[in-house]
């Protein structure tokens, strides 16, 4: 289980959010489970809630995602209207180590609407 945490799921574990947090504790102790958050979403949550960025890169169970400076990377980031929507979604996109892509946690799932990504609603 591949999922990318966007900026609302990450500002939602400073929050005490219960279904986030299953997911971080899920990732640390079960095979098979990989939580992703991208920088540029980090970013965005650590200005929402400040300190989520140092929180979220010090649990061993979240990898901490560069935006990586390809042409797809480039092309998601203009076709979104935050850098943290567009690394999230870029995130999410099918890889050689993630065939079936990944799932976008969000406490924000109307935000999603229309865009070409699964999305696991964190809402409570």
């Amino acid at each position: 289980m591949h999922i990318v945490l966007d900026d609302t799921a990450m500002a939602a574990v400073g929050h005490g959010n219960i279904l986030a947090s299953r997911l971080i504790h899920r990732a640390h102790v079960e095979t098979g489970w990989y939580l992703y958050a991208p920088t540029c979403a980090l970013v965005e949550a650590d200005r929402a809630r400040p300190g989520t960025a140092e929180h979220l890169a010090a649990l061993p169970g979240v990898t901490v995602l560069d935006l990586d400076l390809d042409l797809p990377a480039a092309l998601a980031v203009a076709a979104q209207n935050t850098w943290a929507t567009a690394h999230a979604q870029h995130a999410a996109q099918p890889t050689l180590d993630r065939p079936d892509g990944a799932i976008i946690a969000t406490t924000a799932p109307e935000g999603w609407h229309g865009q070409p990504v699964r999305v696991l609603d964190l809402t409570p």
